[in-house]
């Protein structure tokens, strides 16, 4: 009778330590998914957590956001310290409103929506895109701070 329960436990053991998206995920670049692990996690750890991160809603459910372009893992383990998930990450950017320009060797990326193009860099991008988006966004900072101050 020992064997018999000891060798249904051990057969139910996989799908007791995958979680409900098993196989690994895809998350879009500054996009959320919601994950469910089959039994409950008391720790939660992203390899890489400039590529992914994680915010835990309950004991079964998470939050996944895309922080940058990449492939990372995630493992989860139980109150035993059992591992409940080893799983890939992989963030991508959104496939549909992005146009890549390239001129010789520079390359650019935008992205498109509603009729309009912006200047989004990402890793491979020329290094000029980088630097005007942070000048844009120091200037946007800027700004801020006088409409807060009454300047």
């Amino acid at each position: 009778m020992r064997r018999i329960a000891l060798l249904a436990l051990l057969s139910a053991a996989p799908a007791l330590m995958t979680p409900a998206w098993g196989g690994g995920m895809q998350v879009d670049l500054d996009q959320v998914r919601t994950i469910t692990f089959r039994s409950p996690v008391s720790t939660v750890y992203v390899g890489n957590p400039a590529i992914a991160d994680i915010n835990m809603i309950d004991s079964r459910h998470a939050f996944v956001l895309g922080k940058s372009f990449g492939t990372t893992n995630l493992i989860a383990l139980n109150h035993q310290g059992v591992s409940v998930a080893n799983e890939q990450i992989t963030v991508m950017g959104d496939q549909g409103s992005t146009v890549t320009l390239n001129r010789g060797a520079a390359r650019i990326t935008y992205d498109c929506s509603a009729g309009r193009c912006e200047r989004t860099p990402t890793p491979g991008d020329d290094k000029t895109a980088f630097s005007d988006a942070i000048e844009q966004n120091g200037a946007h900072q800027d700004a801020n701070k006088k409409a807060a101050t009454g300047q």
